[in-house]
Formats: structure tokens, C-alpha cells, sequence
């Protein structure tokens, strides 16, 4: 299998479900609305999404060059991370059944990108560009403090740094993942976890669009949370790396919701 055709299945999957959540969540009268107004809306939200795309193509520019970078200018906190909780992943692994394993690998993938692009459109759908530039400026501060600690910091994931005990559950179970995640992460990069950081920030961004969209607070919670054990029951982060992105997220949505510029 070619790494085209799991990208294929990645968008068909995400699309399906992003387009069954648009009339679940925000109704078919508003989506029609919206559709008819989308390039207006598109070009309102232009400015938002153009900074947000400027900061993952420099998160592209750094994953690229920045292991070399880290490794000069870096701290190795792995120890220190294995120190402070031991093998509580393995142990966290241990507990999975047989169907646990595929439902978090592919929440871990599907699940994911669906959380970070639904905001997005619920943003166009809302027609208050307050609703997207919040959304766009989180995520902005993610990646930017996710892309300063891969620098400043190297850690390696559980499963690179104790195999005898942790498993690389995501590829035994589902392996042509492989060929997406290795496009798009790096073995010393899982401080913080920006999985985890990015679910947590659109969980907590759905409090604040609640009174306007009520089903999507759910959904984005259920998810968020089964994300964020996804990645330690996969064997890919640390619990220090979750916690490490929940403040990241936090602190996100702070400045996300106090921002003049939100």
C-alpha cells in the first residue's frame, strides 16, 4: 500500500464524518445557508487561516531540519521523563482487550485530524469571525510552543525507549500508518504531545461556542479524551508528554479567548 492511497483513505474517512457531524451539529438549515454563502465566508476568514497556514508550513521547515538542530542545542530529558514515571505506560498497555487496540488506532488518526479541521468549519458555519480567528490563534500557539520544545528539548517515546515492555501498537495492529506518521513525526519529537495539546484546546474551545453549537461540546470532549489515551495506550507518548500538552493547551486557549486580536 502507497502512502497516496492511505492519505486517499484518510481524507475519504475524514470527509464522511466531517460532513455527517456539519448536519448533526450545526443542522441542515444552517449548512444550507452557509453553502450558499461559503466564498464570502471563505474569503472573511482568509486572514486567520493564512497566518495558521504560514505557521504549519514553518512546523514543516523545522520537522524537517530541527532533529539535527535539537540534537545540537537540545536537553535529552528521556531519563529524566522514564524517572519520573516509569513504566506506567506498559502497564496502561496491559489493560487493553483485543478491540480497544484498533478503536484507538484509529482514533489516534481519523479522530484526530477530524477534531482539528470540524472547528474550522463550525467557525464558517458560525459566521462570526471572532469564532475562527480564536480557533486559528490556539492552534497557532500549539504549534509554536510545540515546535520550541522540539527544539530545546529530546525525548523519546516509550515505545523507542523500553521495547522490551511497550509495544508500537499503532503499527502492529495497523500498519500502513506507518507510512503517514513517519511523514510527519520524528522519534526524539514527543514533548509536548501536540495530539494530545490539540485536542485538549478544541475540547476546551468547544465550551465556549456551547450556547451557539450544544452537541459539538460532546463530541469534541468524547473524542479529545480518547484521543489523549491513544496516545499512551499506542505506546507513542509519555503521561509527562500529556500532561506537559494539557497545560500547553490551556494556556493556548487563554490567550486564544483573552486576545484582542481573537
Amino acid at each position: 500500500m502507497s502512502l497516496a492511497t492511505v492519505l486517499a483513505e484518510v481524507v475519504v474517512v475524514v470527509a464522511t464524518a466531517l460532513s455527517l457531524a456539519s448536519v448533526a451539529v450545526v443542522g441542515p438549515d444552517d449548512v444550507k445557508a452557509a453553502a450558499a454563502d461559503f466564498p464570502q465566508r471563505l474569503r472573511d476568514a482568509a486572514r486567520p487561516l493564512a497566518v495558521l497556514v504560514a505557521v504549519l508550513s514553518l512546523n514543516s521547515v523545522v520537522r524537517d531540519v530541527g532533529v539535527e538542530v535539537s540534537w545540537l542545542i537540545g536537553l535529552n530529558i528521556t531519563d529524566t521523563i522514564y524517572a519520573i514515571e516509569g513504566p506506567f505506560v506498559a502497564v496502561l498497555q496491559s489493560l487493553m482487550t483485543p478491540w480497544s487496540t484498533p478503536y484507538f488506532g484509529y482514533v489516534y488518526i481519523y479522530g484526530y485530524v477530524f477534531l482539528l479541521v470540524f472547528p474550522i468549519l463550525l467557525g464558517i458555519f458560525a459566521d462570526e469571525e471572532s469564532v475562527l480567528r480564536r480557533t486559528a490563534l490556539a492552534y497557532t500557539i500549539n504549534y509554536g510552543g510545540g515546535i520550541l520544545c522540539y527544539l530545546l528539548f529530546v525525548a523519546y517515546g516509550p515505545r523507542n525507549y523500553m521495547p522490551e515492555l511497550v509495544e508500537p501498537l499503532l503499527f502492529d495492529t495497523l500498519p500502513r500508518f506507518q507510512l503517514l506518521t513517519s511523514q510527519v513525526n520524528a522519534n526524539t519529537n514527543v514533548f509536548p504531545s501536540l495530539h494530545t495539546s490539540l485536542s485538549v484546546t478544541v475540547a476546551l474551545l468547544s465550551v465556549h461556542t456551547h450556547e451557539r453549537f450544544p452537541r459539538w461540546t460532546p463530541i469534541a470532549v468524547f473524542l479529545a479524551t480518547s484521543v489523549v489515551l491513544s496516545t499512551m495506550i499506542l505506546g507513542i507518548h509519555w503521561g509527562t508528554d500529556v500532561v506537559a500538552g494539557m497545560l500547553l493547551a490551556g494556556f493556548s486557549v487563554w490567550v486564544a479567548t483573552r486576545s484582542r486580536f481573537r
